[in-house]
Formats: C-alpha cells, sequence, structure tokens
C-alpha cells in the first residue's frame, strides 16, 4: 500500500468531501455550464466549496477537475486550456486545504464511447495522460478516477493516472442490473477490480449511481474480490426533479446511519457523491467520533 494511504488509514476509514457540482450551482453554475472553468474565472467560489469540506471535517478533498479532459473542455471552446485549468483546480483545493487535508485530484469519463467509434484508445491515452500530468504539476497528492461505466475506459484512466507515480483510486458506478450492482455496460465488481488492479490502481471502489443503502453489498463484494483499500461515495439517495433542478431529499442524518455497516463492510475511504454537502460530511464524522 502506498505510504500516503498507509498514513490516512492508520484511523480508517477516512473521511473524504461530498459533492461539488451540486455545490457549485449554489454559488451560481448554471446547469449545463462547465464547472471547470470556473478555476479561471472564479477560483474564490471554488476555493469556497473546497474550504467548506476541510471545515467540515474532511480529510481528503477533491478538485474541481472532474471534466477536464479536453473531450469535455472542448465542448465549452476550452480544448486548449487543459493544463491551465487542472493546475489550477489543485492550486485551490491546496489552498483550501492547507495542513488539514489531503487533495486527491478528480479525473471523469471523457464523454466519449469507444464502443461506438466516437474515440480510439489512443485518444483516450493521450487526453488522460494530458490530464494526470497537468493535475500531479499542481500538486496532488493523489489521483482519482471516478464515475467510470466501461471498464476499458476506466483501465485507460488508471493506467494514465498511475503513470505520474502518485497513488491512485480507481472508481466505477454502479447502477444497473437486478442489485443495482453492475455498471452500464454490464460490468461486475470482480471485474472492475480485475481491470483497474491490473491498469495500477492503488486503491478501488464506487461512486455516484445510488443512495447509500445499496452500497454496502457493493462494499462487501469489493472486499471479497481484493484487499485493497476501498473508497466510498454514495450519492444523497435519487435525484427528484423541481423546477428544473435535481433535488436529493436524503438527510445528512440518514445518510450517516448507513456508516457503521459500510465500515463492517470494509470501506476504507468514505464520502459523498451527487446532492451531498459539507453537513453530510460533518454529521458522517460526529457519527464516527461517537463510534457510529
Amino acid at each position: 500500500m502506498k505510504t500516503l494511504f498507509q498514513e490516512l488509514l492508520r484511523n480508517a476509514p477516512a473521511v473524504t468531501d461530498g459533492a461539488w457540482g451540486t455545490q457549485l450551482q449554489e454559488f451560481g453554475l448554471a446547469v449545463g455550464d462547465c464547472p471547470e472553468i470556473w478555476n479561471l474565472k472564479h477560483p474564490a467560489r471554488v476555493e469556497v466549496v473546497a474550504r467548506d469540506y476541510v471545515e467540515a471535517g474532511s480529510r481528503v478533498i477533491l478538485t474541481n477537475s472532474f471534466g477536464g479532459n479536453r473531450f469535455i473542455l472542448g465542448r465549452h471552446g476550452h480544448e486548449n486550456d487543459v493544463r491551465e485549468i487542472n493546475r489550477c483546480a489543485v492550486e485551490i483545493s491546496r489552498r483550501a486545504a492547507g495542513a488539514r487535508a489531503f487533495v486527491f485530484a478528480s479525473i471523469g469519463p471523457s464523454g466519449k464511447l469507444l464502443m461506438s467509434g466516437d474515440v480510439t484508445k489512443e485518444e483516450l491515452r493521450a487526453a488522460f495522460e494530458e490530464q494526470a500530468h497537468a493535475l500531479a504539476e499542481g500538486g496532488a497528492h493523489a489521483l482519482v478516477v471516478e464515475t467510470m461505466s466501461d471498464p476499458i475506459e476506466a483501465a485507460i484512466a488508471v493506467r494514465a493516472a498511475a503513470a505520474t507515480g502518485l497513488p491512485t483510486v480507481g472508481c466505477m458506478v454502479f447502477d444497473s442490473g437486478k442489485g443495482k450492482d453492475r455498471t452500464m455496460m454490464g460490468t461486475t465488481v470482480s471485474q472492475a477490480v480485475a481491470a483497474m488492479t491490473e491498469a495500477g490502481a492503488d486503491a478501488v471502489g464506487a461512486n455516484c449511481g445510488q443512495g447509500i443503502a445499496g452500497f454496502v453489498d457493493l462494499c462487501r463484494q469489493f472486499r471479497e474480490a481484493t484487499d485493497l483499500p476501498i473508497w466510498i461515495k454514495a450519492n444523497a439517495g435519487l435525484p427528484e426533479m423541481t423546477d428544473g433542478r435535481a433535488v436529493y431529499n436524503t438527510s445528512p442524518e440518514a445518510f450517516a446511519s448507513h456508516v457503521p455497516a459500510l465500515i463492517e463492510a470494509g470501506a476504507s475511504f468514505i464520502g459523498g457523491c451527487c446532492g451531498t454537502t459539507p453537513d453530510f460530511i460533518r454529521t458522517l464524522q460526529t457519527s464516527l467520533s461517537k463510534g457510529g
């Protein structure tokens, strides 16, 4: 296990952060706009999101770089700003974290489908390497490949991240199948673990896709498939659309009530994904301090 993970997991589980996109929307990000461009245009607002998680008790925070690859940024005319946007993402989170938290930089999917011929493996490799190296240059402590559905794309991204020499987490979205334990591509937990481990992941896990209750069984399946640390970031339930906005109705207390079961199932890192806020992290941390 990488030294950084050993340090963080000495008192496991390590609490990570919550959602970024929905938090940025609270500060004025319009639905459909590119969050990553805010690293250049509104860095102070991005820093508030990061700092709020640190103050809530996160020992690990991510970066505003989820869609920071050339394909996603290209949709908004910023394909030539990959390096600057990603470096700024890390620098913002590093300022917010200070000496209180570690910064694990986020790498999300390309938005392209290999199976339909939208992109080649080589094009994906180049894009993920470009982003990963920019995040490493910015000073990230580790990299998190997250919200992946295609195991081939996940492996390409993990390999690119691991090539920087930084500790690397590989995560996929399990929201399909009878038990909601397969990715959109039909990938099982054991298949995901095999693909990401072979690519060089130092920790593996799941994020997004469903509420926290469903992550307990997913976590058990991960623990059966690997001895690596397990990364868990669940949504605050499934959203309901209200006035054109996604509203998540799970409360911080209801979310935190599942933490003991996740710990028993083997979770090493626990945080939140879509719809979770600093209040979720604060409640989660309080629950842990009281022994669940």
